[in-house]
């Protein structure tokens, strides 16, 4: 997550545990919850998880040979799933960096004549910060588990979802990011390209952070709560308190901070990020200890499982239900 950094000891020290809460009630649903037979695995979500914050990728830093395996690893995912690349290859190579970096972009096709025209993008930033200057006990790689490569995974296991049930009536874009950490850089610059190419897009659901859960009566938060209607559409189509708002996200902003902001920027129609990091349940925000081995994996795939409801709605609703408030 961008520039979170130097605000945290602040935001750290302001927290206190029974800070105020308000959560989303669970929409009244015109039709039943989504029902999905599909069951995501623990073990694949812990393997993907793992590589991409191993020591091996050195904190994935944009623009280094971690990066670069790192994108490769993600290219072989949607390689071995059956979800083509959008452009010529998988790889965006991004204009506004000053060495090669690259996002990989993935696509399935919807399968409605008419409504495979619209896009739903599902996204994640796979960059991290790379080696610390100054270690502790030794240790100087930022592994960067939590941010982001657990959000990386959730939008993993949904392409490989997708893939398997083609239960999509729009077509999907599904993006790693690249340069988040950098000041947004590939999210810019993709939302920038698309524009110019007369992109159909419905809406974004960016995945920051889902490594630990949360002490809350919600699953998850979603940033930019207000914006727009998706926290009561996902909660509509999940049939649960699955996303509510968290005062800390409006106060720090966090809509503006994750590579949702690029798109709604340009695209302005509901872009958003969902999150279980909320300031009180990680203590390692680009820390060299935010490593695979303090994620929880059980929550983690519970956060998949909940979600998979609410993107196929998205990505199959007759009409455009989610919009900007």
């Amino acid at each position: 997550m961008k520039k979170v950094m130097m605000l945290l000891p602040f935001i750290l020290l302001g927290c206190k545990p029974n800070a105020s809460v308000v959560s989303s009630p669970v929409a009244e649903s015109v039709n039943k919850p989504t029902e999905i037979l599909y069951q995501v695995k623990e073990s694949e979500v812990a393997a993907t998880l793992k590589y991409l914050s191993s020591d091996e990728l050195e904190g994935r830093d944009t623009g280094t040979k971690g990066m670069e395996k790192a994108a490769a690893y993600l290219e072989q995912f949607f390689k071995t799933n059956n979800v083509k690349p959008y452009f010529s290859s998988y790889r965006d190579t991004i204009s506004n960096f000053k060495g090669t970096a690259y996002n990989i972009v993935g696509f399935l096709e919807g399968n409605d004549p008419v409504l495979k025209k619209e896009f739903l993008l599902i996204s994640a930033h796979y960059d991290h910060i790379g080696l610390a200057r100054e270690g502790v006990n030794g240790d100087f790689i930022n592994n960067g588990a939590n941010d982001d490569a657990s959000g990386t995974t959730a939008v993993a296991e949904m392409a490989k979802y997708f893939s398997g049930s083609k239960l999509n009536k729009r077509s999907i874009l599904f993006v790693f990011f690249v340069g988040e950490e950098k000041g947004l850089l590939g999210s810019k610059h993709l939302a920038k390209k698309l524009k110019q190419q007369g992109f159909n897009l419905y809406s974004q659901f960016n995945i920051e952070m889902i490594g630990v859960p949360m002490k809350r009566d919600y699953l998850a938060y979603l940033t930019g709560f207000e914006k727009s209607n998706m926290g009561a559409k996902i909660n509509e189509y999940t049939g649960k308190n699955s996303v509510g708002f968290l005062p800390k996200a409006a106060e720090y902003k966090l809509f503006y901070r994750s590579d949702n902001y690029s798109f709604y920027d340009v695209f302005k129609v509901p872009c958003q990020s969902v999150s279980t990091f909320d300031f009180e349940n990680f203590e390692y925000y680009h820390h060299v200890s935010d490593e695979f081995k303090v994620m929880d994996i059980r929550h983690m795939t519970h956060f998949i499982q909940e979600m998979l409801p609410a993107v196929t709605q998205m990505a199959s609703s007759p009409s455009q239900e989610i919009h900007m408030n």
